[in-house]
């Protein structure tokens, strides 16, 4: 670390050099700071740490205390000179982070990583001084939140993702990292009043998506309730203010309403000899208003608006309250949740039941022991509770198990963006409980399906599902999971993912899965219909695949922008390069006919197969079937679409031979394909029926039908069925047009 001061400052003092120095190590990775020999400007007093000191004191030793100091008045000399926007010095910044860590009881690196979280960003410090400086621990915790302020993005979009995702792999490696991330989060919310207001909207929109949601999947109730509020307020300040005062306007009736009501649970806590606290609140402003929206209501039409809390000593007498309060108040059917039984994924215990009041406004309570009550306040936070005596081992548990699992998605590739996608997808804080073959219990975000399942309970299992059982029913794999359901899932090694699940799955786990298999399959296909078409283009000229050389590979890659022969063979698969064009660069010495594309070779023209997946498209407008006649058209990303040869969509690509193939129906072509047949039938009951009789009689499946309205006595009826060739849809016609009620039968195409 280097300064460069004026001329007037001076060297600090002997007593300053000496108070720099700890009498013994309060933690594994301090170092006492080598600033002796440095020229630095005269430290900042006290009294700014004073606030923090305060904190600090109710549970850290005094020489952990001084430690954090020490650190303070490093971070205030690497930000000498600094302000805010606000005009203060930029010290009062970290600071503030640091107060709402050690109001969490976070242990002294967390508070000297909170306190120092900008310096590498916004000063001349490294990593490598960090950690000579203060230990490993602590440099790694700033550099985990220091923004990507010195890189440069495409678009603001691709940044925020970028540093999104920077901060949540970070958290694999040390979970407090998110937390100074959430206590600098909430800060910048509490002093956003000098921005501008499109920034204050874009911040607050991004703490209502990204951050709030993460504070409540780790547990940390205080913070992600302050997050709300104020995103809220700065996103919608109308709404906001006009909440405020409907809240401030009805608040005595309230509060009247709140202490009758703890009065008499505490009462009947006495007289049945346990002892526990009762807390009263109302539901905060965001929270309201969500439910507003949610159901639609006015504000007078929010009734449940209290909420109780009951703090006891031991689960047993979790369960004993339960009934009395049962017994006190009646509660409300479905509206009763054990969190104690089966707990939240970020390791929240409580039971939570609603009852009718006793002035007809339904109120909630929550019943739960101290240490569920920390865990709930701090959440993955109370790991960290100095001198805690018990740690919140589930807790600490749940969140490593999620930030592995985002640590998984991120190595399945993708950009940033599909990331983060992937990412609030997981943050959706309503959860499913279901339960394996085997009894155990998972937990699944709300519209989770059995796909969804399967991947949760391995990717193996999600590839190659076939079907799925739900309570011993089969059912489709596309169906949604409900609180309680028993989930078997049914594989086959033949089976691979679909790319119709991605419409319906719910997970970022299953999502990026999927992804990533169609796109392996999608590069080996795309070889394999490169290859062919290569081939059939050098062999139209003379040559072959199996006699190019390795220099003649070498030697065309520059041309094509490609690095290796491979690439280029799927470049040509999925229509991105010409075949006829490689292959003339691949054997220059051919004779071009005119326009400079070699001569084509009639005798040679690519077989279908119906087997080669995402190389090869039949086109949806005419629906070629085998026994058409069949044109293939190259088109860029999609390799090679089939049209049938009078297909009225293919007529200005007839005029570009450089993007045409020769293609035909394999002999050996298998498979069901779709076609589209037109009847006109007479208007009578029952005539729909016959019809899908006869179909399915000729060994044809109906995928979709359309009935047009009534014209006089008839009626237009249009099937799309599967076939096999052209002489089954000719069988299906034929036995179509031999009923009585049908005037016409046509295939459509266009």
């Amino acid at each position: 670390m280097h300064f460069i001061p004026p001329a007037s400052e001076n060297r600090l003092s002997s007593s300053d050099a000496a108070l720099l120095q700890p009498p013994e190590p309060a933690h594994p990775d301090w170092h006492a700071p080598l600033l002796p020999d440095l020229q630095l400007p005269d430290p900042p007093g006290p009294q700014a740490f004073d606030a923090l000191r305060e904190v600090l004191g109710q549970y850290m030793e005094p020489d952990e205390v001084e430690a954090a100091y020490l650190t303070f008045v490093y971070g205030a000399m690497a930000h000498q000179g600094q302000n805010r926007r606000s005009g203060e010095p930029y010290i009062h910044h970290p600071l503030a982070v640091a107060r709402i860590l050690a109001e969490l009881r976070l242990d002294l690196p967390s508070i000297q990583g909170a306190i120092l979280h900008d310096v590498i960003e916004d000063t001349g410090v490294s990593k490598e001084e960090l950690a000579r400086v203060f230990g490993q621990s602590v440099a790694d915790l700033v550099d985990g939140v220091t923004k990507l302020g010195k890189v440069h993005f495409e678009t603001s979009e691709e940044a925020q993702a970028e540093n999104f995702r920077k901060m949540l792999l970070a958290m694999s490696k040390d979970i407090r990292v998110v937390l100074i991330k959430l206590a600098d989060r909430l800060h910048n919310m509490r002093t956003m009043g000098v921005m501008i207001s499109e920034k204050r909207r874009r911040i607050s929109r991004e703490t209502l998506e990204i951050y709030a949601p993460i504070a409540q999947r780790l547990g940390i109730n205080p913070i992600r309730i302050e997050l709300e509020e104020l995103a809220f307020a700065h996103l919608y300040p109308k709404r906001w203010h006009a909440l405020s005062e409907a809240i401030r306007a009805s608040r005595g009736n309230r509060k009247e309403v709140v202490t009758r009501i703890r009065a008499a649970i505490e009462e009947r806590l006495r007289q049945e000899g346990i002892s526990g606290e009762v807390l009263g609140r109302e539901k905060h402003i965001y929270s309201i208003y969500q439910k507003m929206q949610k159901k639609s209501l006015s504000f007078s039409a929010v009734s449940d608006i209290y909420a109780f809390r009951i703090i006891v000593d031991s689960v047993d007498t979790c369960y004993r309250v339960l009934g009395l309060i049962h017994n006190l108040y009646k509660p409300i059917p479905g509206r009763f949740k054990d969190y104690i039984a089966i707990p939240k994924a970020n390791g929240y215990q409580s039971l939570h039941t609603v009852l009718f009041g006793p002035f007809g406004h339904p109120i909630e309570v929550q019943i739960r022991t101290e240490d569920m009550h920390r865990v709930a306040e701090a959440g993955v936070a109370a790991h960290w509770l100095y001198k805690s005596g018990e740690s919140s081992s589930r807790a600490q548990a749940q969140a490593r198990a999620w930030v592995q699992h985002l640590l998984e998605l991120q190595q399945k590739g993708g950009d940033s963006r599909e990331f983060l996608e992937s990412v609030k997808m997981d943050l959706f804080p309503d959860q499913v409980y279901v339960f394996t073959p085997k009894g155990k219990i998972m937990s699944l975000p709300q519209g989770a399906t059995a796909v969804d399942f399967a991947y949760a309970v391995h990717t193996d299992i999600g590839n190659h599902c076939i079907a799925a059982k739900v309570n011993d029913q089969f059912v489709p794999l596309r169906t949604l999971l409900k609180n309680g359901d028993h989930v078997e899932i049914i594989t086959a090694q033949s089976a691979s993912p679909n790319p119709g699940w991605l419409d319906f799955v719910a997970t970022g786990k299953a999502r990026a899965n999927i992804r990533m298999h169609l796109k392996n399959i999608q590069h080996a296909e795309a070889e394999a219909m490169g290859k062919r078409l290569l081939d059939k283009a050098l062999r139209s000229m003379g040559g072959t695949l199996e006699a190019v050389q390795e220099q003649d590979w070498q030697r065309i890659l520059p041309t094509f922008r490609v690095g290796s022969a491979t690439e280029l063979l799927e470049a040509i698969g999925m229509g991105n390069a010409y075949p006829l064009v490689v292959a003339h660069s691949l054997l220059p010495e051919q004779v071009e006919g005119e326009g400079g594309v070699p001569e084509r070779d009639k005798t040679f023209s690519l077989s279908i197969r119906g087997t080669e997946g995402m190389a090869v498209t039949l086109a949806r407008c005419c629906h070629p079937i085998p026994g058409d006649p069949i044109l293939g058209f190259v088109t860029a990303g999609r390799g090679i679409v089939v049209h049938t040869h009078d297909c009225p969509n293919i007529q200005e690509w007839r005029k570009r031979r450089d993007k045409w193939v020769d293609v035909q129906w394999d002999a050996k072509v298998s498979g069901e394909y779709p076609v589209t047949i037109r009847t006109v039938v007479e208007h009578a009951r029952g005539v729909l029926a016959r019809l899908a009789t006869l179909i399915a009689e000729e060994g044809s499946n109906i995928d979709h039908v359309d009935i047009e309205e009534r014209d006089g006595l008839y009626t237009g009826i249009t099937f799309t069925v599967d076939v096999t060739n052209r002489q089954h849809l000719a069988r299906i016609m034929r036995a179509l047009r031999s009923l009585p009620v049908v005037s016409r039968v046509q295939r459509l195409k266009g």
